[in-house]
């Protein structure tokens, strides 16, 4: 809930109080008539009518109600609506998710089941403000990222395939010759001649990973960034890998204090499967860290700038990979640490000599 007072009480009594409500809403934005219905009715009653579906980054907002109003709203939704109130102030929003497995045939993970246990598992940190500023989840069944976690969401999780594209080579004919629309039909409103598939898929892939031999397609899948364009544009010829798990991203954020910036890659693969022990095993390491060590309204993304990447990674005990790595370093400064030097700082430089002649 958001406190809303205006100046003038007396001379607007009609909005002295008009509080903003926040839902949480349904994994992966699912509603039923009747839930929506009973939405309505209660906001009517309850507060002003007047709603927005959905906030910039999830929930369901009722605008406008009173005091008195708040403690009513509550238990009506919980015990009546079977749903929350959502996240404001510093502490967990409300965690959001693509439509994934439900519905779309390139999801490598189950976006809504991942969300809904996170929103069971940290309802505490919904309710009761425990951190430096806001942090969000968000969950993208894939890289084509519908809810945008990646720029989003403080700790996004990103669906990836591990093994290699599935090719159904006689698909891939079936568009060269024109017998199946490319992107699925999407582009079929006006006549763009006849489907090039090296004009329209191999040169725009970005590692310039694929190519023809003769009616063949061939994929060089350990050059693949899984940017999703070649399987977007011949999806009955194309398909993610079996072996499938999520990215985790950390400190997307929009440009408030610090400027924009996206997520940086913490871990590059991990299972995604109930009960999500691994995953929340990394999440409470960082909220632990990130609850001592962030300071006064500052995003995690904006706290790990300031300790630097590596104390994060250590942080999350999780071993630095080349692919975390945004671009090497324009410095020659590396401080290393004792343990992580042969014999130590107590090493003799005379034996140091005898190796490396002066």
């Amino acid at each position: 809930v958001i406190g809303r007072y205006c100046d003038q009480p007396e001379q607007f009594p009609g909005v002295a109080h008009f509080h903003t409500v926040r839902v949480n809403q349904p994994s992966g934005f699912y509603y039923s008539t009747d839930f929506l219905k009973q939405l309505c009715d209660l906001w009517e009653f309850r507060g002003s009518g007047l709603t927005n579906m959905h906030g910039s980054t999830g929930d369901i907002v009722w605008l406008g109600t009173t005091t008195p109003q708040l403690e009513e709203i509550f238990y009506e939704l919980t015990h009546k609506l079977d749903t929350d109130l959502g996240g404001s102030g510093s502490n967990l929003r409300t965690p959001a998710s693509c439509l994934g497995m439900s519905r779309c045939q390139y999801s490598c993970i189950d976006a809504q089941d991942l969300c809904h246990d996170l929103t069971i598992e940290y309802q505490d940190f919904l309710h009761r403000p425990a951190f430096p500023y806001k942090f969000k989840f968000k969950v993208d069944g894939c890289p084509n990222g519908c809810v945008a976690s990646i720029a989003r969401s403080d700790l996004s999780f990103i669906g990836l395939w591990k093994d290699n594209i599935r090719i159904d080579q006689e698909a891939v004919k079936a568009y060269i010759g024109g017998e199946i629309k490319p992107n699925a039909g999407a582009h079929s409103g006006r006549d763009w001649g006849k489907f090039d598939i090296n004009k329209e898929v191999i040169d725009l892939c970005p590692t310039n990973c694929m190519w023809m031999e003769g009616n063949t397609l061939k994929i060089n899948d350990k050059e693949c960034n899984h940017c999703m364009h070649c399987i977007n544009a011949l999806p009955r010829a194309l398909r993610i890998g079996e072996e499938t798990g999520c990215a985790m991203l950390l400190g997307a954020k929009a440009p408030i204090l610090d400027g924009a910036q996206m997520g940086t890659l913490i871990v590059p693969f991990i299972k995604c499967e109930a009960p999500y022990t691994e995953i929340k095993d990394l999440i409470e390491k960082l909220f632990e860290f990130w609850m001592e060590e962030g300071k006064n309204r500052e995003r995690v993304g904006e706290t790990m700038k300031r300790v630097g990447l590596y104390k994060i990674l250590q942080v999350m005990e999780l071993e630095v990979d080349a692919r975390v790595v945004q671009e090497p370093r324009t410095n020659p400064y590396i401080f290393w640490k004792e343990e992580e030097v042969p014999g130590g700082w107590d090493r003799q430089i005379e034996d140091y000599r005898s190796r490396h002649k002066m």
